[in-house]
């Protein structure tokens, strides 16, 4: 077995201490293939957390790969600042998609930089500093995002550029909310967002929010929610940006984005993506209406934005999801999943609740009876899980443990079996 100490050692002499690793003994990865990865011991795992839900469609797709090699092949960089065949193709694609009219897109390197563009953009348009956002969110690392980010967990500092209001709704099972059926959550949670508004100094920008918040633990409101707040938004003029760096490309089987479960009320003014587009090339972009697009008075580029190889990348990436129809695949599959989870869990008394949709599934584990985070459980199974040949990701609020389960979309039902069959083992190692 290969002693990973030295690594280890070269990773905390040279790297942040904040630059969180999985597992008492960190593994490095080496390479992967469909649904798997290998580490520098050989050992091969079903991946069910995907890069932090980024290898979207499958570790060294092929057509991906290809493209990749190609375009690397003519040119590698050139900038916004000339004509990019890829860069047009694939904003075209996704405007297209996107269900926001006469729609611009603007590509960044990350999911980050994607929603700190959608603030500039907002906050410009609206002239106004101050956003709404969900409690329990996340919506980046940067200075502007951690200013947004209502999870204490991921926001390192209380400085902000922003004036920030917190809105409840984004957590079905727990809170204040939690005891009402699904009308009377909405309803309370308008009036929420209503009292919120009165505290604000005139107009607010956006609301900011995941229709399935990721590092919050894929918690989510009953669908419609977000189409209920937008009746309110639009009476003030609000702007609603719907971060789906997450919850995009299909990932939740029911709907391509996840804003289209709260779609009652029109689509988002913007709309931010990453991750998966790209199936690990570092993509991130905002969509937009062109009227709010078109807002800034000043000059602006992208140098690696819209980068000939990520760009083509993305299309390639896209148009495998697309004839392969893997939104009905994270459906399909992702449903035997869930069920197959829940029976998992009536079993197991440190699950507390099973939750998602699609291949977006989280488990929340707490102290057996009560209501009370576990955290040492979660980081137990995910031990025992990699032990046995499988890779989750961990999230939750400042009170939840949550395992976070996201494969890439092309899982197979054998697959899917399986690595449901390796977590069962775990949980069942920490009873």
């Amino acid at each position: 077995m290969t002693n990973p100490t030295p690594l280890f050692s070269r990773h905390r002499t040279v790297l942040p201490d904040w630059l969180a690793l999985y597992y008492k003994h960190p593994i490095e990865l080496t390479h992967g293939e469909g649904r798997h990865v290998w580490d520098a011991d050989g050992n091969r795992y079903l991946d069910f957390f995907g890069g932090i839900l980024t290898t979207m469609t499958a570790h060294a797709l092929p057509e991906v790969t290809k493209a990749v090699s190609e375009q690397a092949g003519r040119i590698i960089h050139s900038s916004t600042l000339y004509l990019n065949r890829p860069m047009i193709e694939l904003a075209e694609r996704v405007a297209a998609l996107s269900g926001i009219p006469d729609a611009r897109v603007f590509f960044t390197t990350s999911g980050t930089e994607a929603n700190d563009t959608a603030l500039l953009l907002a906050t410009t348009y609206r002239r106004s500093n101050q956003i709404l956002a969900m409690r329990n969110s996340y919506h980046g690392r940067s200075f502007s995002t951690v200013s947004i980010t209502g999870n204490r967990g991921w926001s390192p500092t209380s400085l902000s550029p922003l004036q920030t209001y917190y809105v409840q709704g984004a957590v079905r099972t727990r809170g204040p909310l939690a005891h009402l059926d699904d009308a009377a959550f909405t309803a309370a949670a308008v009036e929420d967002l209503e009292d919120v508004l009165g505290q604000a100094r005139g107009g607010v920008a956006a609301l900011i929010a995941e229709p399935i918040q990721g590092v919050g633990g894929f918690t989510s409101p009953p669908d419609g929610l977000y189409g209920a707040f937008r009746e309110v938004l639009n009476r003030h003029g609000i702007l609603w940006i719907s971060d789906e760096v997450q919850t995009g490309w299909g990932r939740t089987g029911d709907n391509f984005w996840g804003w289209q479960a709260h779609a009652q009320n029109g689509p988002p003014d913007i709309l931010t993506f990453a991750k998966g587009i790209g199936n690990g090339m570092s993509i991130g972009g905002v969509v937009a209406r062109a009227e709010v697009m078109n807002c800034l008075d000043s000059h602006s580029i992208s140098t690696f934005g819209g980068s000939p190889v990520t760009m083509a990348a993305g299309v390639a990436n896209l148009a495998y999801l697309l004839e392969h129809d893997l939104q009905g695949n994270a459906r399909r599959v992702g449903g035997l999943l869930l069920e197959r989870l829940r029976g998992i869990a009536a079993t197991v008394p440190a699950v507390r609740e099973i939750r998602g949709r699609g291949l977006m599934a989280g488990l929340e584990l707490t102290k057996p009876g009560t209501d009370e985070a576990d955290p040492d459980a979660a980081a137990a199974v995910l031990e025992a899980a990699r032990e046995g040949g499988l890779l989750l990701g961990k999230g939750g609020g400042y009170n939840t443990s949550v395992l976070r389960i996201a494969p890439p979309l092309s899982l197979t039902v054998a697959e899917a079996e399986e690595g449901a069959e390796i977590l069962e083992q775990a949980l069942r190692s920490i009873q």
